[in-house]
């Protein structure tokens, strides 16, 4: 009932330059429309979160309204650039008969649960008798003969026997009807659920900015619509949202122990800040850095930034313990803040050339597998370039004022003390 084909491209170094959504997409022209396919999809195998890129679940227990609500939501999704293979995971079943007990029907003692089993002993069977051969139980089941149950027209004619034994027409105590059954109900937490998904042509069009605008109004729209339906974003968007939770709490840790470490060691809450304010230049080169490259910036290129933010510290802690040094030795503060300028440019320059050049091959390397990681590089190698950059300039220079600051506020609560004890 269902078939795969798996096409192995050539690494992108011995190819012609044909991107593989190029290929994808030529392949789907040519195939065209498959009749009667239920579901015909085209991926790509990448690296990125698991999931489809867009993937909705509308939930409910009426199974109509999610039907409706799930054609509603795969018209608007076609409508996004680069959109393709929109389909659900919905699949009707087969026809069938439908029986529902009349109104009329109890007055003379007939319950649906004796419709029910009646009906499934004259299809099924109902075992009456074991007969014991050798070693073997043999079971005797009665129904009807495969004659009769091979003809639809036979549910009509079946009987129904009443407590007092009478026979009565199936239809005078019951309704038939022929309706399209399910192939499979899914659920989540007990609730019936149809999942849309979708796939996108990323060069088109961006599946975070169409599943944000479908969530900012169409999506909100939809469940005004059809009140018994609510939606749970899935797929990658909520793959990438756990991520980034993830790794904004272990960030926030990694900064609280950078600086706890800081301050234990220098004795100080404000140095230990003054250092990692430097962290923030790092963002603003890993940002250029994806724009000069013409990256995307990816949960991968987050993973870069987080690991930036430890080596960045090292700069700005060779300066500030140069100073402290210097300042130790009885040397005034401009002094010793021009010194370490002076004297660890030349440290401080090497410590990140010998990084980004260990990184370098890294950016230029054009196989799937290495795809994944310069993101990463990209983040390390710039984010590192401009935070050194800045930082030669911009951490003594805060030190400077942070120092007057310091300086000016101790003048002024001594003058204060003293003019408070004479009078």
């Amino acid at each position: 009932h269902c078939g795969e084909v798996t096409i192995e491209v050539q690494p992108a170094g011995k190819r012609p330059e044909l991107p593989v959504t190029d290929i994808i997409a030529a392949w789907r022209e040519l195939v065209g429309v498959l009749p009667g396919t239920d579901e015909l999809t085209y991926s790509i195998l990448s690296a990125g979160p698991g999931g489809n890129p867009i993937e909705i679940q509308l939930i409910g227990d009426d199974f109509d309204q999610l039907a409706a609500a799930a054609e509603d939501l795969k018209k608007e999704i076609a409508q996004y650039p680069g959109i393709f293979d929109v389909t659900d995971n919905f699949r009707p079943g087969k026809m069938e008969k439908r029986i529902s007990i009349k109104d009329g029907a109890k007055s003379i003692g007939v319950t649906m649960a004796d419709i029910a089993t009646q009906t499934r002993q004259a299809y099924y069977g109902d075992e009456v008798l074991q007969i014991q051969r050798g070693e073997d139980d043999l079971k005797v089941v009665v129904r009807y003969s495969e004659d009769e149950r091979n003809k639809i027209s036979s549910i009509e004619e079946m009987r129904i026997r009443t407590l007092d034994g009478r026979e009565i027409p199936l239809g005078e105590v019951a309704s038939i009807t022929d309706v399209r059954g399910y192939s499979v109900i899914n659920r989540v937490n007990r609730k019936r659920v149809i999942t849309v998904i979708s796939d996108i042509n990323e060069d088109i069009g961006n599946s975070s900015k169409t599943v944000n605008d479908l969530d900012k109004k169409f999506l909100k729209d939809l469940i005004l619509k059809y009140p018994g339906v609510t939606y749970d974003l899935e797929g990658q968007t909520k793959r990438t949202k756990e991520s980034l939770d993830s790794l904004k709490i272990g960030f926030s840790f990694a900064m609280m122990g950078i600086f706890l470490l800081l301050a234990s060691q220098f004795k100080s809450y404000m140095q230990p800040a003054i250092i990692m304010a430097a962290i923030p230049f790092g963002l603003v080169g890993a940002i250029i850095g994806h724009a000069i490259m013409g990256f995307p910036i990816t949960i991968i290129s987050f993973f870069g930034i987080v690991a930036l933010s430890g080596i960045v510290v090292n700069d700005s802690l060779i300066l500030i313990d140069f100073i402290n040094s210097r300042a130790r030795q009885g040397e005034q503060i401009v002094d010793a803040v021009i010194a370490s300028g002076k004297s660890r440019f030349r440290p401080v320059l090497l410590t990140s050339v010998t990084t980004i050049a260990g990184l370098f091959p890294l950016l230029l390397e054009t196989s799937f597998q290495a795809q994944f990681l310069i993101p990463m590089a990209i983040s390390l190698c710039f984010g590192l370039l401009v935070a050194t950059l800045l930082t030669l300039v911009y951490v003594p220079s805060l030190y400077m004022i942070v120092k007057d600051i310091t300086d000016s506020s101790s003048k002024l609560t001594n003058s204060f003390f003293k003019k408070l004890k004479f009078d």
